[in-house]
């Protein structure tokens, strides 16, 4: 077997911004101490975006410079592919909690692809990008909604370094026409 290199990757640096008129209420948890507490309804039932994991593919071993993946699913699955031979210990889906106003539908959006880079310049790509939502998400009884998310990581064998990226996650109550949406969108 050839030489073994590590990527570490992260998709973090989330920061939660409001796309709409009145002002924001939620910030990003992953600025602070992370918090166990739910977070507090905001005016007019604004609906609110904690990120409690992040998305961590923590250290890749590669086997060489061809291509490879490493996979990690919203259920927590791991696969490697490739030049891959394997994820770190400490690789762990992302966790989303929504908190709003008490069984209302919710439109969740994520994109299936993004691009992740290095201090050094290097660029690796996370794609497939999947969540465990339900098809028609709704928030529960006292306003809740968790759920998980998980992609796929392609590399190549000299992608050495540690990589970051965001990864935007929008949320909105599902409106009839009549109504304006609330919009909070993570990155």
């Amino acid at each position: 077997m050839g030489s073994s290199s590590q990527i570490v990757a992260v998709i973090g640096g989330l920061a939660a911004c409001v796309a709409m008129s009145s002002p924001a209420h939620a910030q990003c948890r992953l600025c602070d101490q992370p918090s166990t507490q739910v977070p507090t309804e905001g005016p007019d039932g604004d609906v609110q975006l904690q990120i409690e994991t992040k998305l961590d593919f923590d250290r890749l071993i590669l086997s060489g410079a061809a291509a490879g993946a490493a996979t990690i699913r919203a259920d927590g699955s791991q696969f490697a592919e490739g030049s891959v031979i394997n994820l770190g210990p400490r690789a762990m889906v992302g966790t989303v909690l929504v908190h709003g106003e008490a069984g209302r539908s919710l439109r969740v959006e994520l994109p299936h692809r993004i691009q992740l880079y290095s201090l050094s310049g290097g660029q690796i790509t996370l794609d497939e990008v999947t969540t465990d939502l339900p098809s028609m998400p709704r928030l529960d009884a006292a306003g809740n909604l968790s759920f998980r998310f998980g992609g796929r990581l392609i590399v190549s064998g000299d992608s050495d370094g540690q990589y970051r990226g965001d990864l935007p996650i929008t949320v909105e109550y599902d409106e009839d026409a009549s109504d304006p949406a609330r919009t909070l969108t993570g990155h």
